[in-house]
């Protein structure tokens, strides 16, 4: 699991956490039932709070991505389709709702994608 933060950016470092693996989960790098560093592991690797990085596992969790097990650590879900799922949905509302500013703005369907 590689994670680098940007402590320039705006994004908290809690929200960098949960990007950072959704996308290496999205893109297979860590695979359903591989276990991933601790809370304490992975605050020592970056060299921040662990209440940083329980926030974002914390959320993680909560979008059925990862799954603690008590004493025998942290896992990434059996099953991550669902979460997907999820995910693009949300994408795609957040994606629609931008179309639809820029179709208020006076840009065509056509306009927008060609610019895409």
């Amino acid at each position: 699991m590689n994670i680098i933060i940007d402590y320039t950016s705006r994004v908290p470092i809690y929200e960098q956490i949960v990007l950072a693996i959704e996308r290496q989960v999205a893109l297979g790098i860590l695979k359903p039932k591989e276990g991933i560093l601790s809370i304490r592991e992975l605050a020592l690797n970056l060299s921040i709070n662990p209440n940083t990085v329980k926030k974002a596992y914390d959320i993680l969790e909560n979008k059925k991505i990862i799954v603690s097990r008590s004493t025998k650590g942290t896992y990434i879900a059996d099953d991550i389709s669902l979460a997907k799922k999820e995910k693009i949905n949300s994408l795609l509302e957040e994606m629609h709702q931008k179309m639809t500013e820029l179709e208020n703005l006076g840009l065509t369907k056509d306009e927008i994608l060609k610019k895409l």
